[in-house]
């Protein structure tokens, strides 16, 4: 195992690598409950299509981890990309709901969108293309990723317990602990926040101290310390499981291949080819996007990069990503991406393999238990995410400021990660800033082109797509 996996040679052990992969798993299971409902809208009477999406949520987490784990040999997890199922429910599943129509034909319809474009990713990643797209960057962005991810991830655990709120003049703001004082009592809305904040001091101090698996510490503390502060038990209701499986079976298993559904996704004539052909070329542009910035940001922190600041591994790691999702059409679930949280398995210690085998082990028992991934509370997980946000910022510094060309370019994707609450977004702006600005002031060379045609594509999608 040590050899397969490499432990000992990318400094790591078997219990360090146990530690990262139960963290990452307790960091992204949240997506376990939130992918079927991002992909049904919340939308009553989807129930068939609820439970399918709920079992190859699972399944395509497993699949995918487990090909990262095996294939590619790395520390990352994968599962339902979030944004990319929200856009399939809008996409296709709410306007058979809203015209009366049938929401399981709009939902296969969706999944041949999802076949096609994970079998063009395929393509991209045998030929070595999307290899060299990504290496083709400028050094600029690609340093850009790893901080503008890290705030990104810290900006979802605040968001996730209420640290950060909605505010309809600033549009956010601080949690408030003075409302939540109602006649000297603390209203328990507010604890999760409390919480957060609180278990990412114990992480932070521990990793000051050098306490190994401080994040899985972490979040084990705040856990314990939300039950009592609650005086609440998780419960366990198992009586949907043998349901889920028969709509699985019935409605989302290959559901993909239904005839009516290729008929719906690129027709009728040309205008329905047209947009189905576009509905492709944005699933795969935010599939890839946000894939290659998570490779490089949590490469980056892992210190796995090699000599020209690539992650290693890389084509294994986007030939992981594209049969995951192709695997995800078959399964009945939207588009399965390289997901962010695994940063926190790496800050955690996870350097091989061996994490991503015990992440999927982990989504593998929450098939038949599924009760139990929700143990963990988000208060609990948030801190690690915040955690992972301090430790990813520090890439910035690789960025020459000096050279403004640079710094605009990486300062405009960092800000619209976090501010459009999208990976790709941010690559796409600081690509199309990066073009235009070298290209007046006469630093535009021809090893620009790759970035060139990536700024292009990308105002095409935000022209044609609001996403």
């Amino acid at each position: 195992m040590d050899k397969f996996f490499e432990i000992s040679k990318r400094g790591s052990t078997v219990k360090t690598e146990i530690i990262g992969g139960l963290t990452t798993f307790f960091a992204m299971a949240y997506i376990i409950v939130v992918n079927p409902n991002q992909v049904t809208g919340f939308t009553p009477g989807l129930d068939s299509i609820w439970n399918a999406v709920y079992i190859a949520s699972i399944l395509v987490a497993v699949v995918g981890t487990l090909l990262m784990a095996l294939y590619a040999k790395m520390p990352f997890a994968q599962a339902c990309g979030m944004g990319l199922n929200s856009f399939f429910f809008v996409s296709f599943v709410l306007p058979e709901v809203i015209s009366g129509g049938d929401p399981v034909e709009g939902y296969h319809a969706g999944l041949v969108i999802v076949l096609v474009s994970g079998l063009v990713f395929l393509v991209l990643s045998v030929t070595g293309l999307r290899k060299y797209i990504a290496t083709a960057m400028p050094q600029c962005l690609k340093a850009a990723i790893s901080a503008g991810i890290g705030l990104f991830i810290a900006f979802i655990g605040f968001q996730n317990v209420g640290f950060i709120q909605d505010n309809q003049y600033t549009l956010v703001q601080l949690v408030d602990i003075h409302g939540a004082l109602v006649n000297g009592t603390f209203k328990v809305t507010a604890l999760p926040a409390v919480l957060a904040f609180l278990g990412f001091l114990i992480i932070v101090a521990l990793g000051a101290k050098k306490v190994k698996g401080n994040v899985l510490i972490g979040i084990v503390t705040t856990a314990v310390l939300y039950y009592v502060c609650t005086w609440t038990a998780p419960s366990f209701d198992f009586s949907q499981v043998g349901q889920s499986f028969k709509d699985f079976a019935s409605v989302g298993f290959l559901g993909v291949f239904d005839k009516a559904a290729w008929g719906q996704a690129f027709g009728p004539l040309v205008g329905g080819v047209f947009s189905g052909i576009l509905y492709v070329v944005a699933f795969c542009m935010v599939d890839m996007f946000d894939t290659v910035g998570t490779l490089y940001g949590t490469a980056q922190e892992a210190g796995m990069l090699d000599e020209n600041g690539d992650p290693v591994n890389l084509n294994q790691c986007m030939m992981a990503d594209s049969v995951g999702t192709v695997c995800g059409s078959l399964l009945g679930t939207s588009t399965c991406t390289t997901f962010v949280e695994s940063a926190s398995g790496v800050a955690a210690g996870a350097r091989t393999g061996l994490a991503s085998v015990v992440t999927a082990a982990c989504f593998f028992v929450c098939l038949f238990l599924s009760p139990l991934a929700s143990i963990i509370p988000g208060c609990a997980t948030a801190p690690a995410l915040i955690y992972v946000g301090v430790l990813m910022l520090g890439n910035f510094k690789k960025v020459d400021m000096d050279d403004f060309v640079s710094a605009a370019t990486a300062f405009m994707t960092l800000i619209c990660m976090v501010l459009t609450y999208s990976i790709s977004n941010g690559i796409g702006v600081g690509a199309i800033s990066y073009t235009v600005i070298a290209l007046i002031t006469g630093k535009y060379g021809k090893k620009d082109l790759v970035v060139t045609v990536i700024a292009l594509l990308f105002v095409l999608k935000f022209c044609m797509i609001t996403m």
